[in-house]
């Protein structure tokens, strides 16, 4: 299969899927699959600056980003937050799970295979961890948006009034 077909279906197809989920559910997390579009570009462009790895075949017209960062990054980011939301070890476990199959096989194996993608600076334990936290920042703007965030955050840095400076209670007449 030449990387082209490769690259475009993991680009096309991952979005069809969404034709499966309630409409509900893709607009309840449409922000945060673009979100991991902007913090993959984001990542990814680090990387590469840093030369932790190389993009050796793109589909046109992107030039060393790989379709699937457009494709299926932010769709099975709807979908594990559609099954694991509210459930924050559950969702880090899943995306852990799935992580150990994209560092080690699909960018240790595959991509390189293909001659589309190879790591060059960087192990695929690391990709793993960046991954981990890549979905620690997901769940967290995840829950900003859904404004479960801010009144936890709130509580937690509240500043605290001393008893005495609380009002007082008014003097009933018993």
């Amino acid at each position: 299969m030449s990387a082209q077909v490769i690259s475009w279906s993991l680009f096309i197809l991952p979005w069809l899927t969404l034709l499966f989920m309630k409409r509900e559910d893709v607009k309840r997390y449409m922000p945060v699959g673009l979100f991991s579009i902007v913090a993959t570009t984001f990542i990814h462009d680090t990387g590469i600056t840093l030369g932790y790895w190389v993009v050796w075949h793109a589909a046109f017209p992107l030039n060393e980003m790989l379709p699937y960062f457009y494709g299926l990054i932010p769709v099975l980011t709807m979908w594990i937050f559609k099954y694991t939301n509210g459930k924050f070890w559950v969702y880090l476990f899943a995306n852990a799970l799935i992580d150990i199959g994209f560092s080690f096989y699909y960018l240790n194996a595959f991509l390189p295979g293909r001659g589309i993608y190879a790591l060059a600076g960087i192990t695929s334990f690391q990709v793993w961890l960046i991954n981990l936290g890549h979905a620690t920042v997901l769940y967290g703007y995840q829950k900003w948006q859904e404004n479960t965030l801010l009144p936890a955050v709130k509580n937690l840095f509240a500043f605290r009034r001393p008893a005495a400076a609380k009002p007082s209670f008014e003097e009933s007449d018993d």
